[in-house]
């Protein structure tokens, strides 16, 4: 699963450990999240599209082979 939440940072220009507090995460996730290690839960998924006031749709992309 593809994601923009860098490119939503950069937009902001806040850094992993700001969005990190902003949703109660650890910024160890959101790095795993942003360089595809993990893919969150709907609820982390939710929180974080509320956040950067985008929908999930426009902050995650489903890929073919996933």
């Amino acid at each position: 699963m593809k994601n923009f939440i860098k490119v939503e940072r950069a937009k902001l220009n806040i850094t992993q450990q700001e969005l990190a507090n902003a949703v109660q995460v650890s910024r160890q996730t959101i790095n795993s999240i942003e360089t595809q290690k993990y893919v969150p839960s709907t609820i982390l998924s939710l929180k974080i599209a509320f956040f950067f006031k985008v929908t999930v749709e426009q902050l995650f992309e489903l890929e073919i082979e996933d």
